[in-house]
């Protein structure tokens, strides 16, 4: 086995594009992805209000807003076509309208018809700005009603009042940098990595080497020497990744680090030995590439990290369960952001160490039917 990793990284310094594949396109994907969400989520986006009231009501809301750090309001104005054209060519995410009478209407307890509007088909950004100009402007209408209008209009009652607190865990400021880069760096990492074992053991058919592949050893040692060596140097990349993650931007592991580590070893092994099986199976690297990109491309979207699996299709949850981030994605959050207990985690550890002997099998076969064939 050992002299497998030996052939493996001579092949990959021989081999200067190959080499970049495990190198400079990791580390330019982990820099890319840091760099992208070090700022934690947008802020100061751009909004319009449309005041037609004029009153004290609407001049709270300007300020409560004013004071949101993810807004900016643009400008305050009664044209609404003029509002309406800047939002039509994306200089304002979203609006405001504050109609006239608005505040002659909320003290007489009817609609006072103010209406947010926003850009949703951007979704991250249109659930930001929905979200601040919604909390801006209920929180100014309170502060109006008990500091403007009733303070002003009832006596004084000493009356309880019922308080609700909410409190958002373990993410509450929805900091992109903790929520989104933990699943994209492992999820384009591990595409990279099937790459690079489909076009190595392609290679190895394409010019017939695999008696030198095999050499004196067994199919089991030839085999996992070859994933092996991809696998712990992605690996490398990933724990680096991480290290810059926890100890210099400070975003602490809630629980077994370990655990990742070990849930990362075997997510990677999985899908390298996915991509050998995949490669042996179709004796056809463009077969291959295209399989892998349907297969490994899709994992993200179907994990429910960034869509919800709740009410999906039956072939969207079947195709969830049959990808190894799924399982990986659930422990990377249960021990990483949560803290859950490990026996909670052991579940996701076991089915990714299932796929890892299930398609080590599989690729064992192949190989030993691909050897069969061409008699070598």
């Amino acid at each position: 086995m050992f002299s497998g990793f030996a052939r493996e990284l001579r092949y990959l310094l021989q081999h200067k594009w190959d080499l970049c594949l495990v190198t400079l396109a990791p580390v330019f994907i982990v820099f890319l992805f840091s760099s992208m969400f070090s700022q934690g989520k947008p802020e100061h986006l751009p909004i319009a209000i449309i005041d037609q009231d004029h009153s004290e009501l609407s001049r709270n809301i300007e300020k409560y807003l004013s004071h949101n750090s993810s807004l900016e309001i643009r400008t305050i104005t009664e044209n609404r076509d003029e509002v309406e054209k800047s939002f039509n060519q994306n200089k304002i995410w979203g609006y405001l309208i504050i109609p006239e009478g608005a505040e002659q209407r909320l003290v007489q307890a009817k609609d006072a018809e103010i209406s947010i509007l926003f850009n949703q088909s951007y979704f991250s950004v249109g659930n930001t700005i929905s979200s601040a100009m919604l909390l801006g402007t209920v929180e100014a209408i309170a502060d109006y009603m008990g500091h403007s209008y009733f303070e002003n209009n009832l006596p004084d009652l000493n009356a309880p009042t019922p308080n609700v607190k909410i409190s958002p865990l373990y993410n509450p400021s929805l900091n992109y940098e903790f929520y989104l880069e933990p699943y994209m760096i492992p999820a384009i990492l591990h595409l990279l990595l099937c790459c690079c074992v489909a076009f190595s053991v392609g290679q190895e058919l394409k010019f017939a080497t695999t008696r030198q592949w095999i050499g004196q050893g067994s199919l089991f040692s030839a085999l996992v020497s070859k994933n092996l060596t991809y696998v712990l140097i992605f690996c490398f990349w990933t724990w680096l990744w991480m290290f810059w993650l926890i100890e210099i931007r400070g975003w602490f592991v809630a629980g077994q680090l370990w655990m990742i580590i070990i849930g990362q070893f075997l997510f990677y092994s999985a899908y390298a030995l996915i991509s050998s099986s995949i490669v042996l199976a179709t004796q056809n690297l463009s077969k291959s590439f295209g399989l892998i990109a349907v297969y490994g491309g899709s994992s993200l979207s179907f994990a429910g990290v960034t869509l919800p699996l709740n009410n999906a299709p039956l072939f969207t949850k079947f195709w969830a369960n049959i990808i190894p981030y799924t399982p990986y994605a659930k422990l990377q959050t249960e021990q990483w952001v949560i803290g859950s207990p490990i026996s909670s985690s052991l579940q996701p550890l076991l089915f990714l160490a299932f796929y890892v002997m299930f398609y080590l099998l599989f690729a064992l076969l192949l190989l030993k039917k691909y050897l069969n064939g061409v008699k070598v």
